[in-house]
């Protein structure tokens, strides 16, 4: 017991060093914003700036560019690409899991292959089918694609697989159908792995960079990736600017994470229980 205490002590340092590590770069990037530019390189290092300086803040999101119109282009596009994403992710993978038909497992293996394919193999079919469909340069270039996701009909198909298959069968005894026992049954059972599904995908569309520098051209349609990379060419030698528009970029994560926490737990755990 002795031996086995002590090997959870180790490892629990380990995790914590590896933690603060990660944890530093975030902690000097907020630190910078609030300083000022004589001491962004001062050394050793001020962790906690001796005064604040909110001015770098005050230009992210009231200057010329303000964040204000990135946030709310990104919170549009993440919010529809997540609802879409959660809704049909789920509906396809309860086909997968509870509903036989010939070829189902190949054809899921099919599918599942897809994400071997690198995304920026798509860009050019992307930009010939957007432009021919008239979205090219708008929202929906990015929230259409947005909704179908792999790794979230995988990851429900998991969690579905691991509901008792008895619950099912129970409720067609009774004269359910399908749809009704994925609405009344399935889902509510699934909470943890949806609000899994709807915080990582909503990570992946609020940092999504490459595609919506395809896809957009006005400014006015710019994501904050988009908006990040803007500022920083714009102000390349601001880096107190630059740390102050990569914390507002940032936060919404960090809410995000900290509000879905043990959902992600949770979620992952019951998706791995059957493979």
């Amino acid at each position: 017991m002795t031996q086995i205490n002590i090997r959870k002590l180790i490892l629990t340092f380990i995790m914590l060093f590896f933690g603060v590590v990660m944890v530093v770069p975030f902690i000097w990037m907020i630190s910078t914003s609030f300083k000022s530019p004589a001491d962004v390189f001062k050394y050793p290092v001020e962790w906690v700036p001796s005064t604040l300086n909110w001015e770098h803040h005050v230009k992210v999101w009231s200057g010329k560019d303000s964040f204000a119109q990135y946030y709310l282009n990104s919170l549009k596009i993440s919010s529809i690409s997540v609802i879409g994403a959660v809704l049909l992710s789920s509906l396809a993978a309860y086909g997968f899991s509870r509903i036989e038909f010939k070829g189902r497992n190949a054809m899921f293996l099919v599918y599942l292959s897809m994400m071997m394919v690198p995304p920026q193999v798509l860009f050019v079919p992307k930009f010939i089918m957007f432009e021919w469909a008239g979205i090219y340069n708008t929202h929906w270039a990015l929230i259409l694609p947005g909704m179908f996701t792999i790794f979230g009909v995988f990851m429900m198909r998991q969690f579905f697989m691991s509901v008792p298959a008895e619950i099912s069968e129970a409720a067609f005894i009774d004269g359910a159908g399908h749809f009704r026992i994925f609405f009344r049954l399935i889902l509510p059972l699934a909470k943890p792995a949806l609000a899994t599904l709807a915080i990582i995908d909503f990570s992946w569309h609020w940092n999504d960079y490459e595609n919506a520098l395809v896809f957009l051209i006005n400014q006015n349609l710019y994501t904050v990736p988009l908006g990040l990379q803007n500022f920083i060419l714009e102000n390349n030698v601001d880096y107190n600017g630059m740390m102050a528009a990569a914390t507002a970029g940032i936060i919404p994560m960090i809410i995000v994470f900290l509000i879905g926490q043990k959902y992600i737990i949770q979620g992952v755990s019951s998706a791995a229980v059957k493979g």
